[in-house]
Order: C-alpha cells, then structure tokens, then sequence
C-alpha cells in the first residue's frame, strides 16, 4: 500500500488546464505541460489498495491500478510504466481519452471524491517517454505466419502488436492517408496531440509491424483476395456508419455528420489546408447529441472562431450525484463539464429538431426545435413549446449504428451480421469466415477506447492460437463482456 493514510491527508487534484482565451488561440491539449508530475506522488497515495480492488471491475483491460499507484507514490517510474504495459498496450491514449469507468468503481470513491487513476496512468507513461522507457520489443524469432489487420484504431493497432510481438509478420492496412483511424482524425487535437500517435507507430514499426495506407480492403483491394494473401485477418474497421436525422431540411447545405466536419480540423493540424473546407467561422453553429463526441464539435467550433455554438440533447439534463438506479461500482450517467464547455456555448437539453430552414441559395439557416418529456416511459412533445434558433452550421453528432456494409468488405468475406448491424463473433472473436476475426467496435457496437484496447488484445490471443495451436497472449475480455451495470 502506498500511504496507509494517504486518502485521509490528501483531498483530489487534477491538472491544471490553460486558461481558456490562451488555449482557444491553438489546437494544443488543454492542460498545463508539467502541472502533474509535482501532485501525482500525493494522488497516488490516496489509492487504499483494497483487498478487492473494484476498480479491476471497471476497467476492462483488468489494469493492475493498485500497484502502478504504489510505484507512482515511490517515484519508481520504471517499474510503474512496466505495470502499466503490462495491461494496455497505449496507456497515453486511454489515460487522455477514457472517461475513465475504473475511477467510477474506485472504493474510495463510495465516501470521497475518488482516486485520479487517469491522471496517475498519464504520468507514468509520460514520464517513461521523457525516460526513455519505452522501447521497441521485436519478437525473439518469427513464426512464418501472416496476419492482416484491417483498421488502424486502437483495436487494430492493439492487435497488431501483440501479434508481432507473438512473432507473426502483420500489415495493417488503414483506408485513410495516416495512420490511426478516429484516434487520428475523430479525436481532437486539444484532447490529444497526434505526436502520442507517432511515436508509437515508430515503436511499433521498429517492432516489425507493416503498415499501408490509403487502401480500402473492399473498394480498393478485394476481401477474398486479402484473406488468399494471409493465414489470418483481423478485422477492426470501426463502427463508422453515423446516424442520421431524417427530418424535413436534411439536404440543406451547411449540415454535417460529425465525422465529415472534425477530421478537416486535424488535417488542417497536420498541414493538409490552410484553411478546412469546412469552417464554423463567423457562423451561428448547432451541435446536435450531448455526448463526446459533440463536446468535440463544441471545441473545434470555438477555435474556428464561431460566432455562437448550441449543443443540443434529447434526454434530460443529468444530474450532480450519482443517481440511485445506478449506484457503485457501475458507471454513472452525471452531468459533466468538460474543457469544451468551459470555453463557452449553450447547452440545451431535452429537445427535438424538428426541421431545418434554410434560404434562398439552399443553405441552412435556423433549426426548429421543440422540448420532450418522457410520459409513462415514452419521448413525448410538449404542445406550445416550438421554438427555432440561427444555425448555419449544423453538425449531427448521435452515434453510430454499426460497421460500414457500403464498401464490400463484409459483403465479399461474406460475413454474418446480428441484428445492431454488428459483425458476428464467437468465443474467440473468429468470425463465420474461418481464419477472419474482428475487435473492436465492428464487432461490439459503438464503445470506449479501453475496450476497444482490450478487444484488440483478446482477438490478437484467439488469431495467434488459430496459427501455432495454443498462446501466451493475455485476453482480458470476451466478445459478450459488457461494462459493470446492475
């Protein structure tokens, strides 16, 4: 245990984030470089390390929490980042973006605001990059087999890895011009910057991993000829088909999914515009769904220097405890605030869109919107209460509805679907399709990054059985596993 009074000497400190009108002038992360490191030894210590650790239970990677806290606490970073490896193969990747459900299920979070494991896991692995502890771990000798792995988000990536490091010869292949799939161009600049991406696509390529971008299997290259090529493939494309808003205005100019309008904000980051040919200057922006996601749109917008952003929400506002039906160690459905909205914007929940007005040229310009209740368990309008506000760029973001059918890929392997458009698996997250598996959200549905990890690492384990008939690989999940609820 760290300090056996640790929780009762120290009250919760998180890091610090740049004040807004300095970090809407860039696209760097929110945070404070540094601001850390001089509180993480004192958060560490406030961890109990409870003789059933219950955020082992929220975390589906199974991190071995307690014990990376201890060596946080000691300033042993070496060994901390070697605990944390041990588990996740891209620490600085979830501790930046998971909304952390292992901090949900900490114990000391029953009676006290609870351990920040996000901010000791960020530390450790920071720490060990400025150390130099991180290095490449190319397999000892190689098995002659092949594997494919189709997507290169944190699924892929996860399987990639742990299969080359198993000694099998892996190419990713990744149908956009950079590698990384929505961790390169869903995820904001300001939630993470893409040099955490690039050095460990360095990592992995001096490991062995081969990657190819710009290739579509399906459109670009055919599925059955990829599945000729290699012993084995992993499909992790994503679950990448949007929902949509099927109300009278749709068409209008000036109305986006999510996915279209963020990824020309990163690609203005890397130098592919000078200006993103889609923009929120000047314009009156409406956000449609509460969830990160949206939060995203909300921040870019800000940085695009727009003139007002709203971000709509169907369901009612959460609250500031946890609610009864959802009590610990599960995942609570709370308000949050997050860097986006401190920088300003309108929230505005339990409402509607129910059409789009645009002007004479075919453009958006106002969204009407109307507030719903739920009445005996049903999303029902409230009469009288119609409203429209300017918006002249919309962007929809509402999730998504599973893996993309549109390019051939799951059409030429002939794969079986269940009934959330979701490609099918079984205990070994093997497909119908002999030698083809899937990770990730095509497999499991619209999810967080850490199970997205750990899927990667699962399926890596039931492709390197299929090639040399048993393994050593960890697999922290099972397809059916789902986050901890009552």
């Amino acid at each position: 245990m760290a300090d056996p009074k640790g929780f009762l000497n120290h009250g919760r400190e998180v890091a610090k984030s740049r004040p807004v009108d300095v970090r809407l002038k860039d696209w760097n992360e929110v945070y404070v470089p540094g601001s850390l490191l001089p509180i993480i030894s004192k958060q560490a210590s406030r961890c109990m390390d409870c003789g059933i650790p219950f955020c082992h239970n929220g975390c589906p990677l199974g991190n071995l929490i307690p014990e990376w806290n201890d060596y946080a606490y000691r300033e042993d970073w070496e060994a901390a980042s070697e605990r944390l490896h041990a588990t996740n193969n891209f620490p600085e990747f979830t501790g930046r973006l998971c909304p952390a459900p292992c901090e949900a299920a900490c114990v000391l979070g029953i009676s006290q605001p609870a351990v920040t494991i996000k901010n000791v896991e960020v530390s450790i692995i920071d720490k060990a990059w400025d150390n130099n502890d991180v290095k490449p771990q190319a397999p000892e000798r190689l098995s002659g087999k092949t594997v494919a792995v189709i997507g290169s988000g944190p699924a892929g990536l996860a399987a990639a890895q742990q299969l080359t490091r198993a000694g099998h010869t892996v190419a990713v292949y990744e149908r956009a011009d950079r590698i990384g799939g929505l961790l390169r161009y869903g995820i904001p600049e300001f939630k993470m910057e893409k040099r955490h991406i690039n050095r460990r696509i360095e990592q992995m390529r001096a490991e062995g991993t081969k990657f190819r971008t710009g290739v579509e299997v399906g459109r670009d290259i055919p599925a059955v000829g990829l599945r000729k090529r290699y012993d084995a493939v992993v499909i992790a494309a994503g679950a990448t088909t949007a929902r949509d808003l099927p109300v009278p205005g749709r068409e209008l100019k000036g109305i986006h999914q999510a996915m279209e309008y963020l990824p020309l904000a990163n690609k203005v980051v890397e130098g592919d515009y000078v200006a993103p040919p889609i923009t929120a200057e000047g314009k009156h922006v409406v956000v449609i769904g509460g969830g990160d996601t949206g939060a995203d749109c909300v921040g870019t917008a800000h940085r695009q220097g727009a003139a007002s952003v709203t971000q709509l929400e169907i369901m009612p506002q959460p609250g500031d405890d946890r609610p009864v039906n959802q009590p610990w160690p599960t995942y609570p459905m709370l308000y949050k605030v997050t860097s986006a909205h401190e920088e300003g914007g309108e929230r505005v929940y339990s409402v509607s869109t129910t059409h789009f007005e645009g002007d004479e040229d075919g453009n958006v310009q106002a969204l009407h919107l109307v507030e719903v209740e739920f009445v005996e368990g049903k999303l029902t309008q409230k009469p009288g209460t119609e409203r429209s506000i300017p918006a002249q760029l919309v962007t929809l973001a509402m999730g998504f509805t599973g893996t993309d059918v549109e390019n051939g890929l799951v059409a030429q392997f002939g794969l079986e679907l269940d009934e959330r458009g979701n490609i099918k698996r079984d205990a070994d997250f093997q497909t119908n399709v002999p030698g083809v598996y899937v990770a990730g959200d095509a497999g499991r549905g619209q999810s967080l990054i850490v199970w997205a990890i750990a899927e990667g690492r699962s399926a890596a384990r039931g492709v390197d059985r299929l090639l040399t008939g048993s393994s050593e690989l960890p697999a922290p999940i099972r397809p059916t596993d789902r986050a901890l609820t009552v």
